[in-house]
């Protein structure tokens, strides 16, 4: 008879004897088990894709991304959605991470409310049409989230399911599953280690896709990074040269011109056209190579 037990529960026979080791052969051990779960994601691409897609089509729409998770699958949600405005320049509500027990659960561990199905249909209220519901959980069991997706499927939004159990009770109420199936953790049921690095990997890729596919970058630079402290403002310009192949002191001064956006300081430097000009395209292409294009002429 096949187990009910989720495979991040089951014991892990390739550590059965950790505790006799020596501190680099456990490390050893538990690098090799990482290992095993990036590979585990890298399996599940085409499902992530998937997702990815599915989830910028509501974005287009003018959707926003919602995470709703319990320990530490939640935790490793509400990092991922914290970064996507600093990073990419995105409006503080276009990712939300909905963690069980709210705030103060995230930082207080005693305050465990995974099993409230009734709370996670409650922070899944507001949702429309247009929201992608992105339920966390390893196990693929959590009762927080299966209240959150039930409800977010019954309004109409996208819901996707991201979990390490390939057997997962909630696939039923995703529409799409991102399965990592990266098996028994080193510790048994210690879903913070080989579960942990495997969401994080999910959610990086997630959010990073969409903010790609959503026009936030240039090439592999991040030009909608919020520069809000003078490391951030250096790196800025060093992207602008970095960009352009500008002197340092043009950089400064489009930068300067455009208030801080770097989008327009590099429309500007891209196209030599005014900062007014450049502001405009912006506003009308949010891409910089869709504003570039129309500042030229072309056709996008």
């Amino acid at each position: 008879m096949t187990s009910r037990v989720p495979p991040t529960e089951q014991r892990n026979p390739h550590t059965a004897d950790i505790d006799t080791l020596e501190s680099h052969d456990i490390l050893r051990l538990l690098h090799d088990e990482d290992a095993r779960a990036v590979e585990a994601v890298a399996a599940a691409n085409e499902q992530l894709a998937r997702s990815v897609d599915e989830a910028h089509a509501r974005l287009v729409r003018g959707g926003s991304v919602h995470y709703f998770g319990a320990g530490a699958s939640g935790r490793l949600a509400v990092l991922d959605a914290t970064e996507i405005t600093p990073t990419f320049g995105a409006p503080r509500d276009l990712f939300t991470a909905h963690f069980a027990g709210g705030a103060s659960a995230v930082v207080d561990s005693s305050i465990d409310c995974e099993d409230s199905d009734d709370m996670g249909a409650a922070a899944a209220r507001n949702l429309d049409e247009s929201s992608v519901a992105v339920g966390i959980t390893a196990s693929g069991s959590t009762t927080y989230v299966a209240g959150a997706l039930r409800t977010a499927r019954a309004i109409g939004a996208l819901t996707i399911l991201i979990t390490c159990n390939p057997d997962a009770p909630l696939r039923e109420l995703a529409d799409m599953a991102v399965v990592a199936d990266t098996g028994p953790e080193a510790l048994a049921g210690s879903t913070r280690l080989k579960a942990g690095t495997a969401t994080k990997v999910i959610l990086n890729s997630f959010s990073t896709a969409l903010m790609i596919k959503s026009g936030r970058t240039y090439s592999n630079l991040m030009v909608g990074l919020v520069a809000s402290n003078t490391k951030l403002r250096e790196r800025a310009v060093g992207l602008l040269a970095d960009a352009t192949g500008s002197d340092e002191r043009s950089c400064r001064e489009a930068l300067t011109d455009a208030g801080g956006k770097i989008p327009e300081a590099l429309v500007r430097l891209l196209t030599g056209c005014s900062p007014e000009r450049a502001r405009s395209a912006i506003d009308a292409h949010p891409s910089v190579r869709d504003a570039v294009a129309a500042v030229h002429g072309r056709a996008l």
